[in-house]
């Protein structure tokens, strides 16, 4: 195992230094923006050939249910070989993934059936990628700086976030590039992210324990987390509050199109909105993420996050909703932040990629629920199911809150009184 230079600085940009992050940054770089531009292009063509919410939700379904099978055999895959890879492995699934939807579309072939593979096979790409990446960052800079290379991880693909929506509806709107000339832009977006991972070094295993059956690794993570309350209260925690919360993502076509009439080219400008917040937030986040503030700031965003999501359903016009969403992508990313750096801070090395893992499921549970959701929008509507989305990632965060100062009191009782 590679050891770490000692921490010289906690500016906001100190885990650059270290060249090796650096390139896995480049890296998360280019493969976000190809995804970032793929999430809106999925959307629009789903928008396009059903004009159903129930369809968006679906979607996301799909893609879901292949992260939720294959992020807990990500983490123990990160765990168990060499981290760059799995990443080189998921990432040219992407890849293929983002290039196939090209063609099919450039070709005049594109059915729907054809958009659920390619999100089928994006999930799977995210449940190795996403684990293995965050176990890497950790292996890369060590604890000390965990908390700020996570926060500029989190900025490279907030930053893709701003630029990636409105560059593919731009690219939609040019004649002789249209959709599947955007998802070839993806696609080449996400071979450089390739290449770059192929400049890292192998990255750590852990050799010390015996390798088992991969769903026995899995129970034994899943073990581990329960054994240890704080941790467990903070997986649960992101599991529901990204799972209700961050749907709304998945909805920003319908909202746009569908409630504010307005064209596809105005889609990739609500969701630069999230991005724009968010960047506003990482930069400073990023060099006060390893304070011993983490753990209020992140009941703070968290609650947060949930309220302007709840706003979200209640906005008049574009122009609130606009500046809704940017307050919602700072929220959301202070609380993605400060939950992974918390969670990575609590467990062992050996447990790194699993703990990672069962965090990262939140994203399956954004999925699958993004589809009874569209039902719900498609019964009572739009707007009010974002309200409830938005209430119940509040109620979670207020859970979280009550148990933890349930917690604190406990501990507090149970120290020893000092005779005078």
């Amino acid at each position: 195992m590679k050891t770490h230079p000692p921490r010289t600085s906690s500016t906001a940009f100190s885990s650059l230094a270290n060249p090796d992050y650096k390139i896995l940054w480049w890296a998360g770089l280019f493969s976000f923006m190809s995804v970032q531009m793929q999430f809106l292009l999925r959307g629009v063509l789903a928008w396009n050939l059903t004009s159903r919410e129930g369809a968006l939700g679906l979607v996301y379904l799909v893609m879901g249910v292949g992260i939720l099978v294959c992020t807990p055999l990500g983490g123990v895959a990160s765990d168990r070989y060499p981290k760059r890879l799995v990443l080189l492995w998921s990432q040219g699934l992407l890849t293929v993934g983002a290039l196939s939807m090209g063609i099919v579309v450039l070709s005049g072939r594109e059915q729907f059936w054809m958009l659920l593979v390619a999100s089928g096979i994006q999930g799977v790409g995210f449940g190795f990628f996403g684990p293995s990446r965050v176990a890497f960052t950790a292996d890369l800079v060590g604890r000390s700086q965990l908390g700020n290379a996570i926060s500029l991880s989190l900025l490279s693909m907030n930053g893709t976030r701003i630029f990636a929506p409105s560059l593919a509806g731009a690219l939609i709107g040019i004649r002789f590039v249209g959709l599947g000339g955007a998802y070839l832009v993806s696609a080449s977006m996400a071979t450089v992210s390739f290449l770059y991972l192929l400049r890292l070094p192998p990255g750590g295993t852990v050799t010390t324990r015996e390798r088992k059956n991969p769903f026995v690794e899995i129970l034994d993570g899943v073990r581990y987390v329960r054994a240890i309350p704080k941790l467990k209260r903070l997986v649960l925690t992101s599991f529901f509050v990204i799972m209700f919360a961050f749907n709304y993502v998945a909805f920003i076509p319908a909202l746009v199109e569908g409630i504010f009439g307005l064209s596809e080219s105005w889609v990739g400008l609500m969701s630069s909105a999230s991005a724009i917040g968010a960047v506003a937030v990482s930069i400073p986040l990023a060099a006060r993420a390893d304070s011993g503030l983490a753990r209020p700031v992140m009941i703070i965003a968290g609650l947060g996050f949930g309220f302007s999501v709840l706003t979200l359903g209640v906005s008049p016009g574009f122009w609130v909703a606009f500046a809704v969403v940017a307050i919602t992508g700072a929220a959301s990313t202070v609380f993605q932040t400060l939950s992974n750096t918390l969670a990575l801070g609590i467990s062992d090395d050996a447990h790194q990629g699993r703990v990672q893992s069962l965090i990262q499921l939140s994203f399956a549970g954004f999925g699958i629920a993004a589809f009874p959701l569209g039902g719900l929008a498609e019964l009572i509507g739009l707007q009010p199911t974002i309200v409830a989305m938005g209430a119940a990632a509040l109620a979670t965060m207020a859970l979280y809150h009550l148990f933890e100062q349930r917690e604190a009191r406990r501990s507090v009782a149970q120290v020893p009184k000092t005779s005078g």
